[in-house]
């Protein structure tokens, strides 16, 4: 009779719960890195943003006021389209642990229900003295640039 031994696979070192749900650290970027993240803007979702944030103008949740309006039509609010954004940021690039410090936003175009906002974030700068990263951050609907912009997040670095 004969016996095959096969090597057991190297353990790998035991991770708390809190690391593994860490995000990436700041050794771990480069310039150029992208991640996204894509929603379908639903009605339910822009009546919970309303009511979330208290943001009830009705060009967003009347659609005879929002008819007679340049959008002819309701659109979805602003920091709902941005907020995905932040998604990507907190979940992906860097994510977990990251903090955002700063966004500015150009709005471009509406978004309304239906519409699948994408939002891109690409590492543009990395300040490793002060924990920072800059990031381009874009939404878009199809090819259309629906919003622009720039953030500064605060990135951990690990433990020395």
């Amino acid at each position: 009779m004969t016996a095959t031994l096969r090597a057991a696979a190297p353990e790998q070192p035991r991770r708390s719960s809190l690391e593994e749900l860490h995000g990436l650290y700041l050794e771990d970027l480069k310039v150029g890195m992208t991640a996204l993240y894509a929603k379908t803007v639903t009605e339910a979702d822009i009546v919970m943003f309303a009511g979330i944030s208290g943001d009830i103008n009705p060009v967003h949740l009347n659609h005879e006021f929002a008819s007679e309006t340049m959008f002819e039509g309701r659109i979805a609010h602003g920091m709902l389209s941005a907020s995905f954004i932040s998604t990507v940021i907190g979940t992906k690039l860097p994510g977990p642990g990251a903090i955002y410090l700063s966004q500015n936003l150009k709005f471009k175009a509406p978004v309304r229900a239906g519409d699948t906002v994408q939002a891109r974030t690409t590492i543009t700068e990395i300040m490793p003295d002060k924990r920072r990263v800059a990031m381009r951050t874009v939404c878009t609907v199809a090819d259309k640039v629906v919003i622009e912009g720039d953030a500064l997040i605060m990135v951990p670095a690990r433990r020395q």
